[in-house]
């Protein structure tokens, strides 16, 4: 079996979970000195950014306006995180 990395994820109230991710994977997503947590919280970050882009541009009817809120606090984080836009990481832009 290949090796594998625990990372946990913790939140302010106490809750959390494991993920288990092979070591390899890790070690083919890193750039430079990132440490696996960084790796992860990239991924979790362009993933959930992917969400709730599709959840505001691509769903069937008109969000609500807690959605549209969530979307601009999430653009703003991913901009915060990467430095740049989410358009401008994907190119895809509405």
């Amino acid at each position: 079996m290949a090796d594998t990395a625990t990372l946990t994820i913790e939140t302010e109230d106490g809750t959390s979970d494991e993920l288990e991710v092979p070591t390899g994977l890790l070690d083919m997503l890193r750039e430079s000195d990132e440490t696996d947590p960084e790796i992860v919280g990239d991924i979790a970050m362009i993933g959930m950014a992917q969400r709730i882009h599709g959840a505001i541009h691509h769903a069937q009817g008109e969000p609500g306006e807690d959605v549209q809120a969530a979307e601009d606090v999430t653009m703003d984080l991913f901009e915060e995180r990467f430095g740049q836009t989410f358009a401008d990481m994907t190119g895809h832009d509405h």
